[in-house]
């Protein structure tokens, strides 16, 4: 069975930093792309961040291009989300998946096949 769990979240204030956590079980995702996505209450889940399945290439949301950073260790089966300077609207559910269809962008939910459970992020002003 396929599980993805999410750890790390928490309360932080304005400023501060977060590191996420994805951990993936039930298969190897060392060939697949995987993402974080992110649901503040009342909006749609959006796109965070993605990561090649060789760590090359990286791909960001512009409301967090170059405070976030989105790392993997495919030897570990785990994905990471480095949080910095963090703001009051960053605050939502972050969520890990793997993207699955070779034909919807990264940034596209609807292309990922897997998803964690979520973990709640904080940021108070």
């Amino acid at each position: 069975q396929v599980q993805l769990v999410e750890s790390g979240g928490g309360l932080v204030q304005a400023g501060g930093s977060l590191r996420l956590s994805c951990a993936a079980s039930g298969r190897t995702f060392g060939g697949y792309v995987m993402g974080w996505f992110r649901q503040a209450p009342g909006k749609e889940r959006e796109f965070v961040a993605a990561i090649s399945w060789n760590a090359i290439s990286t791909y960001y949301a512009d409301s967090v291009k170059g405070r976030f950073t989105i790392s993997r260790d495919n030897a570990k089966n785990a994905m990471y989300l480095q949080m910095n300077s963090l703001k009051p609207e960053d605050t939502a559910v972050y969520y890990c998946a793997v993207h699955g269809s070779p034909f919807r962008s990264y940034s596209d939910r609807g292309g990922y096949d897997y998803w964690g459970q979520g973990s709640q992020v904080t940021v108070s002003s």
